[in-house]
């Protein structure tokens, strides 16, 4: 349900534009908070506000509650949070002249040194409440971009998380200290003489030139590594083995599902954003097909645009799976509004088409009446707690037969002397049957059709 805008209506309920309602239970009591540095940023006690402008009051506030998370993430203390009722964010102010004013009195009042808008802001939005409110004022992105700086591990990651940082960061350049607007001088300084004077690049200009030099340099080194996974993609086809990719929304608990289904021990943490690097394991199915397991970053409502692109060649692992597990939290408040996020990024990044099945995870913890209004909406789903383990043997049985079958059975007689080959047909196919002759090991198989020509070339086909 979608609410009409002021120019439809002319008008919303005034007590609701008049109001800033404050959302209960989002302050936080941490007792290690990290110092966390972004554009000379310390996110230390904060602020939330939200513009409500669609949907419902529930829907506005689990989106504040979401932000405080992220907040938390990143080493912050929550001290209180707002969301106010309009028909769209102000321009000039994000939340109105008079409810900025009223928000800069709560921020005087509880010590705040920080405001987190539920949006991303405009140059302008940021520069006219930062004048107002006598605070940092951070919006969604630049909050979501800080928790990606703290994550990553990789070289590729952070590269990718700079990337984005600085894609954000450059038509922001409006101004964050009176240095950005200095005269960085022509060479007279220097006693360049004739001909040299002149005012010379302002320290603004220099910064975007710097920047866009760096993010030129950034997206070479990202194209010069994704050029490794790409080698290691193609050799998985060239062994035909089907790839599964797990996506889903922040903290549904893929990683935890990976570790369920293949042993991997990967990093597994209760906070939002804990997996930035794709990591690739092998799993079996019942009837012993081999396939592999991606493990994805998470997705969240209103993903920036600029992590979206820069993590593009990580999520290419998604866009060219045989299969992708989207895992959804079944204890989440909203979980359909998890899944609205998740398919909306898949579809950006040209995944839409591909084969999906939807694994409800945490029934553990979840509702089971939520559970089961899930199942009614999603067919096909399988519920799955990937803490307990129940529901996975389901969930390997649904992924047996959603995989694409480009195997052929055929009956060789493989010498003893090849061991190799019977070993390869037991590691990338399903054995049917076996049987030790004078000859050697004849084996009924299914096998990929590249190990079948091999087999059928090298021994003969009985």
């Amino acid at each position: 349900m979608t609410f009409p805008t002021e120019d439809q209506t002319g008008e919303l309920d005034l007590a609701d534009r008049h109001a800033l309602r404050r959302v209960a239970g989002l302050s936080t009591e941490l007792t290690d908070v990290t110092e966390v540095e972004y554009r000379a940023l310390r996110l230390e006690r904060v602020v939330l506000i939200g513009v409500w402008t669609e949907g419902t009051l529930a829907a506005a506030e689990n989106s504040l509650r979401e932000l405080s998370r992220l907040a938390e993430t990143a080493g912050s203390v929550v001290l209180d949070g707002l969301v106010q009722r309009r028909g769209r964010p102000d321009p000039a102010t994000y939340v109105g002249a008079g409810k900025a004013v009223e928000l800069a009195d709560l921020v005087m009042a509880t010590g705040a040194d920080t405001v987190i808008c539920d949006n991303e802001l405009t140059p302008g939005q940021l520069r006219r409440l930062e004048g107002v409110v006598k605070v940092k004022v951070i919006d969604r992105t630049a909050l979501i971009l800080d928790i990606f700086a703290q994550h990553a591990r990789s070289k590729e990651g952070k590269a990718q998380v700079e990337l984005a940082q600085l894609q954000y960061l450059l038509p922001r350049l409006r101004g964050w200290g009176e240095s950005l607007s200095r005269q960085a001088g022509g060479r007279v300084a220097g006693g360049g003489g004739i001909g040299t004077r002149g005012p010379g690049e302002t320290k603004i200009e220099t910064d975007r030139r710097r920047i866009r030099a760096r993010t030129a340099k950034l997206r070479r080194q990202i194209a010069e590594m994704s050029v490794g996974r790409e080698i290691q993609r193609e050799q998985r086809r060239r062994r035909e083995v089907p790839a599964v990719a797990i996506a889903g929304y922040t903290n549904a608990g893929k990683s935890s599902l990976l570790n369920r289904l293949t042993g991997a021990g990967v990093l597994v943490d209760d906070s939002l954003f804990a997996t930035l690097d794709p990591s690739v394991r092998r799993a079996r199915t019942p009837s012993g097909r081999w396939f592999t397991l991606t493990d994805t970053v998470g997705f969240v409502r209103r993903l920036p645009h600029q992590l979206v692109e820069a993590f593009r060649s990580t999520l290419e692992e998604v866009a060219q799976a045989d299969l992708i597990l989207h895992v959804v939290d079944g204890s989440d408040a909203d979980p359909q509004a998890q899944m609205a996020a998740v398919r909306a990024v898949l579809a950006e990044i040209g995944a839409a088409d591909v084969p999906e099945i939807v694994v409800i995870n945490k029934a553990d913890a979840a509702d089971p009446i939520e559970v089961k209004g899930l199942e009614a909406k999603e067919r096909g789903c399988v519920v799955v707690s990937a803490r307990t383990g129940a529901g996975i043997e389901d969930l390997l049985a649904a992924v047996d037969a959603g995989l694409p079958r480009r195997d052929q059975e055929i009956r060789v007689l493989v010498p003893y002397g090849r061991g190799d080959l019977v070993a390869r047909v037991h590691q990338e196919g399903e054995v049917l049957a076996v049987r030790h002759a004078a000859e050697g090991t004849e084996l009924t198989a299914r096998v990929p059709p590249g190990l079948a020509a091999e087999l059928t070339g090298a021994m003969g086909a009985r």
